[in-house]
């Protein structure tokens, strides 16, 4: 009476945009009963969703059900069945697999508590509003069965009816986005409902990415902590930067109104291998000194100004820069290597004669801020630093534009990916 599913390898998971960065879940694990109502900032658009008070409000961990229900359709729509129900037929084994949460007796009464809140959590929202229709009121699931054998009474699976909304939803191919299969090992309710919000508003946006202030994101999150607690484990988060696939950067943290910066790492390893790619720039025309400057010539218009650096001038002399930065940046560059054309030759000058000059050999235990040093000894161990940062120094130098603001930081990122690369070449992997 069931349909046979596709090796589980061939299913490639699909979360539904609409509830991907608005608050529809609750993120603890607590039983919650407080409502979420959620308006938008431009007030276009609003959710509210009301728990029952014997189940509870729906969770994020609940989601992974409808993540795998929609993938679910949308595996069978991509396989031409043209005659697809919103009531899905199922062995339960097979969808707490896929979605990480084991086959053990537990998992299966977590299963039915689950099912439990998706069907008595209450949505009202206006969302897909038209004409017609206002506002809409639906629960996540209509109904769920068992389904036995009446000879055996042995389990033949179960049936889960889907709400029309969501159903609609989903059959709409625009409507679905494809995620990692490495969301189901998030554990944390934030950075679960973090990523989904990361991949629906990053996804599209390339190298750039998108920035949102931590206020709008708490928001959008329906979180029941305080905006700083929020604010606090947005910064835990962006400082492990391990959720699947996204590369996730603060600005402005100890300011008033932080923002947070989200880029699918795809796109940042691209644009890394073009510059790599690139060709050397050319050598910078050194000046004449100043004492024979009258009786040269002048420059020929026809050799442009050497790049030295895409930052503006107030940006290259900022005291907020890292000392790293700072020291091996701008105490590299002297006044007869810069373009007297250039407009910001005095303040590049000025600023490599105040820097304070790094003593010979040095190390990159020296270089780096003292906490970002102990951080990639912790978890990128076995490397020569010294040797990497070289490296990443030229890189640098035939890539100005990619100069950093915080070097440091730069650094940790670059030897984190050269160790997720390589460290099976290390002994005792």
């Amino acid at each position: 009476m069931f349909f046979t599913l596709p090796d589980f390898s061939d299913i490639s998971l699909r979360d539904y945009q609409e509830t991907m960065q608005r608050p529809f879940f609750s993120l603890a694990k607590k039983k919650r009963i407080k409502p979420i109502d959620y308006l938008s900032p431009d007030k276009t658009v609003h959710v509210h969703v009301s728990a029952n008070p014997e189940y509870g409000m729906a969770t994020i961990w609940d989601a992974d059900i409808m993540i795998y229900l929609a993938s679910h359709l949308n595996e069978l729509r991509e396989r031409g069945d043209n005659d697809l129900s919103p009531t899905i037929r199922l062995q339960p084994g097979d969808l707490l697999r896929r979605i990480c949460w084991g086959v053990s007796g537990r998992a299966y009464e977590r299963l039915i508590a689950a099912l439990d809140r998706l069907q008595a959590t209450t949505i009202k929202t206006n969302i897909r509003a038209n004409s017609k229709t206002r506002e809409t009121t639906f629960s996540w699931i209509d109904s769920y069965t068992h389904l036995v054998d009446e000879k055996t009474q042995r389990s033949l699976g179960m049936e889960i009816t889907l709400s029309k909304w969501f159903f609609e939803g989903v059959m709409d191919k625009r409507n679905v986005l494809a995620i990692s299969p490495l969301y189901f090992e998030i554990t944390s309710g934030l950075g679960k409902w973090l990523y989904r919000a990361s991949r629906k508003h990053a996804g599209g946006n390339g190298a750039e990415g998108f920035t949102i202030g931590f206020e709008t994101l708490h928001q959008k999150s329906g979180s029941e902590s305080s905006l700083p607690s929020f604010k606090n484990k947005i910064l835990e988060l962006a400082r492990a930067n391990n959720l699947p696939e996204i590369d996730l950067e603060v600005i402005g943290a100890e300011t008033p109104r932080p923002k947070l910066k989200m880029v699918m790492r795809k796109y940042l390893e691209a644009r890394t291998a073009n510059d790599a790619k690139a060709p050397p720039l050319p050598s910078p025309q050194r000046a004449t000194p100043s004492s024979s400057q009258a009786s040269s010539p002048a420059p020929s218009p026809a050799k442009p100004a050497p790049r030295i650096a895409s930052v503006s001038a107030e940006e290259f002399v900022d005291p907020r820069l890292t000392r790293g930065l700072l020291t091996r940046t701008a105490a590299s560059l002297k006044f007869e290597d810069t373009n007297p054309a250039d407009p910001h030759a005095q303040v590049y000058a000025e600023a490599a004669r105040q820097a304070p000059q790094p003593p010979r050999g040095s190390r990159a235990q020296d270089i780096l801020d003292r906490e970002i040093y102990q951080a990639i000894r912790e978890e990128c161990p076995g490397w020569d630093l010294d040797v990497l940062m070289k490296t990443f120094d030229q890189f640098l130098g035939a890539n100005p534009t990619e100069l950093p603001r915080n070097y440091s930081k730069r650094f940790y990122g670059f030897v984190k990916k050269h160790h997720e690369r390589n460290k099976y070449q290390l002994p005792g992997f």
